[in-house]
């Protein structure tokens, strides 16, 4: 039977892959529904392709994105905002949403996608860093799938018995044997330079990302290493381990995606070449595989692979990261807001690089809240982002001052 899939953040790199990888098997997937935000001239060439029964643009853009479909002869339902990306992930004709929007803008429509029992191809980690609690109850409550697209997520769910699969809590039973999970790390385009080299690093250095094509979010959070630390954050929540049996080891390759150590003594490894179609066609076909599209891996260039231990003081923000998990759900969400600050800043001119680390410490030492209980919702979640936010702009502004 066709699967019908919606895919939120079509028009950034996630939502390129997985549209590459469906156009070549659009005998068992239909493109249902997609969204866009800033990108507004490619979301609509992605219409004309692919001819989804709705669309989602910023509320604002909505009579005029309406009027241009109209223009090339299109009838598409257009919804906005995020009341839009809700109605359509929670649509009774969507079977699979690819949550892929950058940010906390993607954690409501994702939570959503889950209390309507939905499959979730997950992309947007900054769902389980704010929310990873609320949304793995969710899931589990309401019978929805998670699937993991993140490369190093997904490589440790492959390398998982599929009991674990299933049930994350299954982890804890001896009998399965999982000491620990290792996350690599590229180490980003500053693992050769010193920190003083990443002070005066300018944004074309910090976004030219030695082995992945991603966007200027995702890739500066590389640069710092913060895109681990939020990943570290994300395994915690979806493999139900607490953050010192998840280790990061920096491995430049970029081959091994990462890990899980088992009490035997045994290493089992996801290979591949750097390249998101492997992950998410992997999890659009799951438990089945399809070609994804992908170069395959020539094992016969190989090289060697490197394993790096991380540098904490050059790489703070992983060190914050673990701080944060360690602390508790109120203190992720004060860091992952305080990190999206900073990093727009930086792509702006205001702050060094080195400066991101800097003011999410600042804004972790500075925002206190309450500890989250397990009947925290969103309206508990976003107003700790929102005061984060608030402390984080004034933190920004008297540096850039």
């Amino acid at each position: 039977m066709t699967q019908r899939i919606a895919v939120l953040g079509a028009t950034g790199s996630i939502g390129d892959s997985t549209l590459a990888i469906l156009v070549t098997h659009l005998q068992d997937y239909e493109v249902y529904a997609l969204s866009g935000h800033h990108r507004l001239d490619k979301l609509l060439a992605l219409c004309q392709q692919f001819m989804p029964k709705r669309v989602c643009v910023p509320l604002e853009s909505v009579d005029l994105f309406a009027k241009r479909l109209d223009a090339v002869g299109l009838n598409i339902d257009v919804v906005g905002g995020e009341a839009g990306l809700i109605d359509i992930a929670t649509d009774t004709q969507v079977d699979t949403v690819v949550a892929a929007i950058v940010g906390a803008a993607g954690l409501p429509s994702t939570l959503a996608a889950a209390r309507a029992g939905k499959r979730i191809l997950l992309a947007n980690k900054e769902a389980l860093v704010m929310a990873g609690q609320v949304m793995i109850e969710a899931v589990k409550t309401h019978n929805a799938t998670l699937l993991p697209i993140d490369s190093e997520h997904n490589a440790i769910f492959q390398c998982l018995p599929s009991i674990i699969q299933q049930d994350n809590t299954q982890i804890h039973d001896r009998c399965h044997g999982v000491r620990q999970l290792w996350l690599t790390a590229s180490g980003g385009p500053f693992l050769q330079q010193s920190f003083s080299q990443m002070q005066q690093a300018g944004v074309a250095e910090a976004v030219k990302h030695p082995n992945w094509s991603m966007g200027q979010k995702i890739s500066v959070d590389s640069a710092t290493m913060m895109n681990k630390g939020l990943e570290l954050i994300e395994a915690c929540h979806l493999f139900d381990l607490p953050e010192d049996k998840i280790k990061v080891v920096i491995h430049p390759q970029s081959i091994i995606h990462s890990m899980v150590e088992y009490s035997d003594g045994s290493f089992l490894a996801q290979l591949g070449s750097p390249d998101m179609k492997t992950p998410i066609a992997h999890a659009l076909s799951y438990p089945l595989r399809i070609n994804s599209g992908s170069q395959p891996l020539d094992l016969y260039t190989l090289s060697g692979l490197e394993f790096i231990k991380p540098d904490l003081q050059k790489f703070a923000c992983l060190r914050l990261a673990r701080e944060a998990m360690q602390a508790g759900t109120q203190a992720t969400i004060v860091l992952n807001a305080a990190n999206e600050l900073a990093v727009a800043a930086f792509l702006a001119g205001q702050v060094r690089l080195t400066d991101i680390a800097d003011i999410n410490e600042q804004a972790l030492g500075q925002v206190q809240v309450s500890q989250l209980g397990l009947d925290a919702d969103i309206e508990d979640i976003l107003a700790i982002d929102t005061l984060a936010r608030r402390h984080t702009e004034t933190i920004i502004a008297k540096m850039a001052g």
